[in-house]
């Protein structure tokens, strides 16, 4: 550090300010960045072409042959008749849905029984892969809640939850989330459509 204030001349009341200052990031950078920073993996695309493509390449380089799908609207990404389309899930099989919403200001990822039905994340295997689009991405867990309330016509969803983290080695059992972890492997196909 000393290297970079005498080549730059900074003193210690300039170094602090420099720290403070605020970077404003768009909604998907911030998403990206914190979606990362809690260890998870995306692909972004551009086409919907793309998404099957890079399906392909998540379950090969994870030796996976078979997968269960939530959603039955993505079953036509798995034109692939290398993987075996499960009707249950298995414990090592992983998931293919979508969701609700992507939180740009922490990288969560919500759901609600759109998605999940009535299982609870914690019930779901450990391997995750989430197709999403860009027009999905929101502020905050306020606004994820909101659409949620726009979006559906007459009847809420229930069972709204959020993957928090995608690194299954952080163990962040805490009083407030004891025995309840949903920490998963999570892959996010991410689809530009703005």
């Amino acid at each position: 550090m000393n290297f970079f204030k005498k080549l730059f001349n900074l003193s210690s009341n300039e170094e602090r300010e420099i720290k403070k200052q605020e970077v404003k990031l768009s909604l998907d950078d911030l998403f990206v960045h914190n979606f990362l920073e809690k260890g998870g993996k995306f692909l972004y695309c551009t086409q919907k072409e793309e998404i099957a493509v890079n399906l392909k390449k998540i379950l090969s380089e994870n030796k996976w042959g078979k997968i269960h799908v939530l959603d039955k609207n993505l079953i036509s990404f798995l034109k692939n008749k290398d993987v075996k389309v499960l009707n249950n899930y298995q414990s090592d099989t992983p998931i293919f849905t979508s969701c609700e919403h992507l939180i740009s200001d922490n990288g969560d990822i919500l759901f609600s029984s759109k998605q999940l039905s009535s299982t609870k994340l914690i019930e779901y295997p450990e391997n995750f892969i989430v197709f999403a689009k860009t027009s999905q991405l929101v502020k905050g867990t306020g606004q994820g809640l909101t659409g949620i309330k726009v979006n559906s016509s007459g009847v809420l969803p229930t069972n709204i939850s959020a993957i928090k983290s995608y690194d299954l080695s952080n163990n962040n059992d805490n009083f407030l989330n004891y025995g309840n972890s949903n920490s998963k492997n999570l892959y996010l196909l991410l689809l530009e459509d703005l």
